[in-house]
């Protein structure tokens, strides 16, 4: 067998490196001495165990590996000093430096296993990437020499884009770390550092958080100009004109961009079985696209199914007010988006008599939040709720059409993505998974400001979706939705209007006149 390990350590003295030189010493005596291992396992020699290869195989075998080395490298150009090497302390020179340079990521080995969940991998930065140039940075910043001035300040400016903008700190990169390290949060701490409470854009989100009723007002005319407009001069010179304003920092305009969605009472009945539905402030402000299948708003459309199955819906007091804070969180403004998930918080709680009734959101990534910050409530997001509290309660009648499902970063990381496959196989007889789409790189309202990332993420939807013939996507995340639907060539809306589609109730007097 072999040995793996990993130290962290630092090698910025002798008496550090003269530490590690013990220990290796020690390894070879345990593996080979002791053992008859091997100290070479998947990843090969290297320099780290070049002085030890005549040690373990013996002079014989080492002259035969040598030798074939040599018919095929006559000169020595590949690799030099790698696996052969004649310095019996080349493993103590010339140390990577690994500084320290934030919390969250400074057990990274970078290895590289979370560049597999990286959207960026290949179009910016991959989140390794970012990790090593935030060392580099911090490496660099104790130094003052001239030369490390300047590359100090041009990887300072390179990194705005290719490390913090395109950065959709969806957090899958967490997922298959060895370490579970998370550079999303890397980047909200820089997002954070960049934002002091004094500058004009941390004051900005202040003034929002305090007036959150008034901003989604504005928006809302905002967006109904925008749908008049596209009505009257269609997709293409709509995206033409959307394309201009963006090149001059307008977010960018896409024909799947929302009416906008205007609140109004919502008749109630009163069930023994009740629910407290808060809509997120994306579907309290964002209506259906132009395009969608289904004209009905997201709230009406989960308000009548779960009446149809038989629940008593109540919305928290001065919902209009209301926020998760994921909104701030992405944007590094940290106290602010705790302050605004107490409210919310305190405002669920007293909805739902003390943590009594459960909570549903209708929004994956505003329900993970929550779950991180909340305690003291029941939180659930629509297809969790749906499966678990509806399922016995409906019939499903399965459509023989395929659909499309997305599975939201937020899901994936709630461990939700299968039961969302299932909830769709309940309603269709076809249902895909497209593959090698993870994160959907619209990262709530970045696909606006940055659309690249965003259509580079999902570059292998569409093929997907046109060979199965999909006509209608589904997910769980007003937002993502309206990235997927501009790269996917198809509409995308909730697994609710999917859910109610195929649905009705076993209780015949709960069924909505049509």
């Amino acid at each position: 067998g072999n040995f793996h390990f990993i130290i962290s350590q630092s090698f910025d003295s002798p008496e550090q490196v003269a530490r590690y030189e013990k220990l290796m010493d020690e390894v070879k005596t345990l593996v080979v001495d002791k053992y008859d291992g091997s100290l070479k396992a998947e990843h090969g020699t290297g320099r780290n165990m070049a002085p030890f290869v005549k040690y373990e195989w013996g002079e014989r075998a080492y002259g035969f590996m040598k030798a074939v080395k040599e018919l095929f490298d006559p000169k020595g150009l590949l690799n030099p000093g790698v696996i052969f090497n004649e310095d019996p302390h080349c493993h103590l020179k010339h140390f990577k430096p690994m500084p320290l340079t934030n919390a969250h990521v400074d057990k990274c080995i970078e290895c590289g296993f979370c560049e597999v969940n990286c959207l960026t991998c290949g179009f910016s930065l991959s989140s390794r990437q970012r990790i090593v140039i935030q060392r580099e940075i911090s490496r660099l910043k104790k130094l003052s020499d001239t030369e490390s001035s300047e590359r100090l300040k041009t990887l300072q400016k390179q990194y705005k884009y290719l490390g913090n903008a395109t950065c959709a700190g969806d957090g899958l990169c967490s997922m298959s770390c060895p370490m579970g390290i998370n550079v999303g949060d890397l980047t909200h701490d820089i997002r954070q550092a960049n934002l002091p409470e004094k500058s004009i854009g941390y004051k900005t989100g202040d003034f929002v958080a305090n007036h959150f009723a008034e901003t989604k007002s504005a928006l809302r005319p905002v967006l109904y100009l925008a749908n008049m407009a596209h009505n009257m001069l269609g997709d293409k010179v709509m995206s033409s004109i959307g394309q201009g304003l963006h090149q001059i920092g307008v977010p960018l305009w896409t024909p799947s961009m929302p009416k906008p969605y205007y609140p109004h009472r919502i008749q109630q009945h009163e069930e023994s079985l009740k629910v407290v539905y808060f809509p997120s402030c994306i579907n309290q402000t964002m209506g259906t696209a132009k395009d969608s299948p289904d004209q009905t708003p997201l709230i009406d459309k989960t308000v009548a199914l779960l009446q149809k199955a038989g629940y008593e819906v109540i919305f928290p007091e001065n919902m209009k007010n209301l926020c998760c804070g994921t909104i701030w969180e992405s944007k590094g403004m940290m106290d602010i988006a705790d302050q605004k998930s107490a409210e919310l918080e305190a405002a669920l709680y007293k909805a739902s008599n003390g943590g009594k009734y459960p909570v549903l959101c209708d929004q994956s990534p505003c329900l993970h939040r929550m779950r991180e910050v909340m305690t003291q409530v029941k939180l659930y997001e629509p297809v969790e709720f749906i499966y678990t509290f509806l399922k016995d309660k409906l019939v499903f009648s399965p459509i023989d059409e395929p659909i499309a499902v997305h599975i939201t970063c937020s899901m994936r990381k709630m461990n939700l993505g299968n039961m969302l496959v299932d909830l769709a196989r309940l309603c269709s007889t076809k249902v895909i998974v497209p593959e090698e789409v993870g994160c959907c790189g619209f990262a709530g309202d970045r696909g606006f400001t940055y659309p690249e990332v965003n259509a580079y993420a999902l570059r292998k939807l569409k093929p997907q979706i046109e060979k199965a013939g999909v006509k209608t996507g589904y997910s769980n995340s007003r937002t993502c939705e309206i990235g997927l639907t501009t790269n996917a060539g198809i509409p995308y809306i909730s697994i609710v209007y999917l859910v109610d589609k195929c649905t009705t109730s076993k209780n015949k007097c709960h069924e909505q006149p049509a």
